[in-house]
């Protein structure tokens, strides 16, 4: 197994880009984000302002994509977390096996500063979120404008 990580200072190309984004859409199980939302939390994660930006985390078996995390930095550290884990995934013919812990741990160690995660209850992710440390301090209601 290898990684990839791409950041401001080793830009991710674009054939990166679109494989990540095809395996991140048949990934995300019980999430239906559009491919342009994934494409645009990369793009961020590219961005080389200081207040924004973060790095994409590519898991590979062979030249295969077994494992993507997307972190974008927040810029606002102090009152929110500087950081969110915006996509996690691991490849269904993965799961289980420990690479979504490995793959959260090395995302947290590329990361500077406090994390925020959001998942949905009851799912796997739950469950390793809080194994590695993650504890749920607040509850996140949305409004959606029509």
């Amino acid at each position: 197994m290898t990684e990839e990580v791409f950041n401001q200072v080793d830009p991710i190309t674009m054939m990166a880009q679109a494989e990540t984004i095809d395996f991140l859409s048949h990934h995300l199980d019980g999430y239906d984000d559009d491919e342009e939302h994934i494409a645009n939390a990369i793009l961020y994660a590219m961005n080389t302002n200081p207040l924004a930006g973060g790095f994409i985390l590519l898991f590979r078996d062979e030249q295969k994509i077994i494992g993507a995390v997307v972190m974008n930095k927040t810029g606002m550290d102090g009152y929110i977390p500087a950081n969110t884990v915006v996509y996690l995934a691991v490849h269904k013919d993965y799961r289980g096996k420990g690479q979504g812990k490995k793959l959260l741990k090395r995302a947290m160690q590329l990361t500077k500063g406090d994390i925020a995660i959001h998942i949905k209850k009851d799912q796997p992710t739950d469950f390793l979120t809080r194994e590695i440390g993650f504890e749920n301090e607040y509850l996140e209601l949305r409004y959606h404008a029509k």
